[in-house]
Formats: structure tokens, C-alpha cells, sequence
């Protein structure tokens, strides 16, 4: 059971509401995650600029979901792996690809280097060496994607933390945190 729950649509005011509904539009339903999130609009607003902003820059969906899953891999995040294998399928990854970025890989150098980061990032906390940042350009992306991948990064980590805390309820099809070797 869930620390904090979703929040009832009916119990928030009229602007988290109408932000809500726009949630609803856009994908079918209001996942826990958000509907979690809307307890603090503040929190909620700042969740879904900053992933609008994310969705325009210059790694495509499939390689934004290949930073999520490696993200929600290194914090063990079961929601985060669940919604994020899902959004990976309808953005174009197959099932090697997405359990390849769970292993901080890929089949091609360029999202290996991406998954392989974002990893990094996750677990020395930010604090990279010049090697790291190296094996990311070795791979053909540049400073600009050094930059929106730690961003995605903290977009990532912002989501699993608060799934942590709250203790979100999975409403996407489950995936198994341990990843085959």
C-alpha cells in the first residue's frame, strides 16, 4: 500500500485539475505517479515543464527512455522500470534494447555510451571524471548532450525519489527489478 496516495481529482483545486484533465487528454489516464505528484502543484508543474522541455532536445524518445531505464535501474526504481519499458515500447525499443540500457548498454555504441553515463552519473552522484565525459564524445555525442543527459538524469532521479518516498503503486505492466546477467 502506497505511504502517500494519488491524490483525489476531486479534492484539488481547479488549476491542478485542469492540469490533471491535460494529463488525461494527452496519454488515456492519470498515472499514479503524477496523480502522487499533484499533491504539491509546485512539484507536479515543475515535473511537467521540465520533461516538456526535455521531450525537445536533441536525443530522440527512444534514446531519452534508453537514460530513463538506466536511471531507474541504478535506483531501483519498480515503477520507474515498469512506465518506462512501457513508454521504451510505444517509443520504438525492442526488448533487447530495453533490457540492455537496464544493463547500462546498447546495441549500438552511441546508446551504450548514453546508458553507460547515465549510470555513471547516477553513481558517482555527478561527480564524473574527464574519462567519463570522454567515453560519452568517443561515442559521437557532444557537450550538449553531456548537458541534457545530466538533465534527464535529475528528471529521472526526481521520479524514482518520489516513487521511493511514496511508495507509488505500480499501474503500468510490472517488470522484475533483478536484471538477467
Amino acid at each position: 500500500m502506497a505511504r502517500i496516495n494519488p491524490i483525489n481529482l476531486t479534492q484539488t483545486d481547479d488549476s491542478t485539475r485542469q492540469t490533471l484533465d491535460g494529463v488525461k487528454r494527452k496519454l488515456g489516464v492519470v498515472p499514479n505517479l503524477i496523480a502522487t505528484l499533484a499533491h504539491s502543484p509546485t512539484a507536479l508543474h515543475g515535473y511537467l515543464g521540465f520533461s516538456d522541455a526535455a521531450s525537445k532536445g536533441r536525443l530522440s524518445a527512444a534514446q531519452r527512455e534508453i537514460v530513463a531505464l538506466a536511471v531507474a535501474q541504478a535506483n531501483q526504481c519498480a515503477y520507474c522500470l515498469a512506465a518506462h519499458t512501457y513508454i521504451g515500447k510505444n517509443a520504438g525499443l525492442n526488448v533487447d534494447q530495453i533490457a540492455a540500457a537496464r544493463q547500462a548498454s546498447g546495441s549500438e555504441p552511441a546508446d551504450a555510451a548514453l546508458a553507460s553515463f547515465a549510470k555513471t552519473v547516477v553513481n558517482k552522484r555527478g561527480l564524473v571524471d574527464d574519462q567519463d565525459v570522454a567515453a560519452l564524445k568517443l561515442a559521437g555525442w557532444d557537450d550538449t548532450v553531456v548537458i541534457e543527459v545530466v538533465a534527464l538524469v535529475a528528471l529521472n532521479t526526481l521520479t524514482n525519489y518520489i516513487n521511493h518516498v511514496a511508495d507509488t503503486e505500480v499501474d503500468f505492466p510490472a517488470v522484475d527489478l533483478d536484471i538477467a546477467a
